[in-house]
């Protein structure tokens, strides 16, 4: 019947929240030596407070009888120096004069009782009376030189400071008897405040003794009992036993407890949910075909084998199982590739390499190798797992590929030193035809007239296959790399004058305006003159012919990022936007069909291509809202001056004006 009323208690204990109950047992030994440590802080206070009042007892008596005995001092030597006038006499008189002053201020600081006070003052008075008597005599002795009047004087003045002298210790002996008693009282007191004081101090630590002692029981019945079936139940988990059942509490612990119940439940199940995951992929790696993957121990011995590895390389499970996997390498690399393998593969992670590999029955496939290290969370490497893939197939393709490429290299180099041998052939020839058709032109006046139109076609043809061979021994002669470029820093400004002059009458006789659009400073580009000069009469020239119905050829030039940017544009047609990826293919003369009266040869925009990109330019086209723009880029020479005030280099729109270098 006595433990009735204590299990609901305990029961309402066991359900309130931990922090609730961590409050108390933290605060309850918190509060007891608070309270304890306040009576120690009072009492240490007071006992302070009596030991100043002792010592400052003590120091009004020391400072009250210093005061006297400056005063008697210095009275004594102003006797000896009206006796003697010697000024070593007034020594003692001027100390007090300093001394004095400093010790009555801290008289005056120190008492605290009326009573003292009082005589203080009467003292205060005497003192100055005192000193001032003193100096009376003084100044006296000083003035007089023995007559009788000065004599006197002295003697009067002497005597009335003697009565003062006498009156202050009077005072002096009250103070001290005052202060004698309060010293008394003081010391008693103090004695009273340390015996309240130590006995304090007992019953603070007993106090807390008690309270600590019930805050670890209450923490003990409360938390402790159950966490330790809680920590029983964790290591039951940890096993995979059946947890041990706990009463339902609503705490913390209690939650926790009920928690670590469904935990079990959940993770029992997750456990067979695992179980049937790894037997699904155990069956889906098995039956893999196409893929050889297997495992392998940290020696690199093999511990399982699917369908894929059985198909590619003709063991079964059982023949490969317990075997170095050494086996299926060829006898020329069998002595150090596994090992290379299986070593990189620790250091990296895993390893990958193509190669020739065995089968069962000695034939040689070509495979792609991928090996990866298996680390637990330890770090402490497990196995090996191995990807193998056959790749024979695709080898054999690309071996047929280069073959196909080399040759298509071969046919293109031939082509080349075909096009390069049968322009040299045709040119000597050539070269004939246009110097006999150039003394016919001489005496074409003596021929009728539909002879000399016969002979100015001559001429006129003879230039254009001139031209043509020319260009196909340029083209060749860029592809098969025996174009020598004599590169070296050229001023831009002045080859877009020289190309002006010389694409002038071109433009003109088209009927167009060439509109040039000079850089105000000074660009420099590191390319071959002549070559550059080639590119923009090109470009030039095309846009003369194919640009008939505008009204103008415009040339000009950006700079920025290192790169000088020449352009050509017009106001033409333009070019369709079908016929725009086949620009720059040779022999591909774009909308002849349309442009059938229009001379060409179908070589000039390839020809420049290959010359801007043998100097390490760029060449492209851009389509204008009227007309077209060809461009092309060459690398900026380090000599390059900008114009004063220009911003610094950097990379522009290809579409930008003119700015000044």
């Amino acid at each position: 019947m006595d433990g009735a009323p204590a299990r609901p208690l305990l029961r309402f204990w066991s359900n309130r929240p931990l922090a609730l109950k961590g409050l108390v047992v933290v605060a309850l030994p918190l509060a007891i030596l608070l309270v304890a440590l306040v009576s120690l802080y009072l009492a240490s206070s007071a006992e302070k407070r009596a030991e100043d009042d002792v010592r400052r007892a003590f120091a009004i008596q020391r400072d009250t009888y210093q005061v006297h005995a400056l005063l008697a001092e210095a009275a004594a030597g102003v006797r000896g120096y009206a006796l003697t006038r010697e000024e070593r006499f007034l020594a003692p008189y001027r100390k007090a004069e300093a001394d004095i002053p400093v010790t009555m201020d801290r008289l005056d600081g120190a008492i605290r009782d009326p009573v003292v006070r009082r005589d203080f003052e009467a003292l205060s008075d005497l003192a100055a009376r005192k000193r001032e008597g003193l100096r009376q005599i003084v100044a006296l002795a000083g003035g007089s030189r023995g007559g009788a009047p000065g004599a006197a004087s002295l003697a009067q003045a002497l005597g009335a400071n003697k009565i003062v002298l006498d009156r202050m210790r009077a005072a002096i002996d009250a103070i001290q008897r005052r202060e004698a008693i309060l010293l008394e009282e003081r010391q008693q007191r103090v004695e009273q405040v340390r015996e309240r004081f130590l006995t304090l101090t007992a019953i603070s630590a007993l106090v807390g003794l008690l309270g600590s002692l019930a805050a670890v029981y209450l923490f003990s019945t409360g938390i402790v009992r159950r966490v330790r079936a809680l920590e029983g139940n964790a290591e039951s988990l940890a096993r995979g036993e059946p947890l041990t059942a706990m009463p339902e509490e609503t705490d913390e612990v209690g939650r926790l407890a009920q928690r670590l119940v469904r935990a079990s439940a959940l993770l029992r199940a997750r456990e067979q949910d695992l179980v049937e995951s790894e037997e699904r992929f155990r069956l889906v790696v098995e039956r893999v075909r196409d893929y050889g993957i297997f495992a392998l121990d940290p020696e690199g011995v093999v511990a399982s084998w699917n369908l894929g590895a059985e198909r590619i390389k003709g063991w079964s499970a059982k023949e490969i199982l317990g075997q170095h996997f050494s086996s299926f390498y060829p006898p020329e690399t069998r002595a150090y590739l596994p090992a290379q393998m299986l070593d990189r593969a620790r250091r990296e992670g895993s390893a990958e390499d193509e190669g020739w590999r065995v089968r069962k029955d000695g034939s040689r496939f070509w495979a792609n190798v991928v090996i990866t290290a298996l680390r637990d969370g330890n770090g402490t490497l497990r196995g090996f797992a191995k990807v193998t893939r056959d790749m024979t197939e695709r080898r054999a393709v690309e071996e047929a590929l280069r073959g196909a490429r080399e040759e298509a290299i071969a046919a293109n180099l031939a082509k080349s030193e075909f096009l390069s041998r049968t322009s040299h052939e045709l040119r000597t020839p050539m070269n004939a035809i246009l110097g006999f058709g150039q003394l016919l032109e001489i005496d074409a006046e003596e021929f009728p007239e539909h002879h000399r139109a016969a002979i100015a076609q001559i001429t006129k043809a003879g230039r254009h296959l001139l031209s043509l061979i020319n260009d196909l021994l340029d083209i060749s002669s860029i592809e098969a790399g025996s174009t020598e470029l004599q590169i070296e820093p050229v001023a831009i400004d002045d080859l877009l004058r020289e190309v002006h002059q010389l694409a002038a009458p071109i433009v003109a006789g088209a009927g167009l305006e060439f509109r040039l659009e000079q850089p105000a400073g000074r660009l420099t580009a590191r390319v071959d003159r002549r070559r550059v000069v080639q590119v923009m009469l090109n470009l030039v020239a095309n846009a003369a012919k194919y640009a008939a119905s505008g009204s103008f050829v415009g040339l000009a030039c950006t700079a920025g990022g290192g790169r000088i940017r020449i352009a050509v544009e017009d106001d033409g047609p333009g070019i369709r936007p079908a016929d725009r990826p086949r620009l720059f293919t040779a022999f591909d003369r774009l909308g002849q069909q349309d442009r059938g009266k229009v001379e060409g040869t179908g070589l000039g925009l390839a020809l420049s291509k290959s010359l801007v990109e043998s100097m390490g330019g760029e060449i492209g086209y851009q389509p204008l809202p009227q007309g077209s723009r060809f461009w092309f880029s060459l690398p900026a020479a380090p000599a390059t001056h900008r114009a004063a005030g220009a911003a610094p280099d950097k990379p522009e729109k290809e579409t930008g004006p003119c700015p000044p270098a």
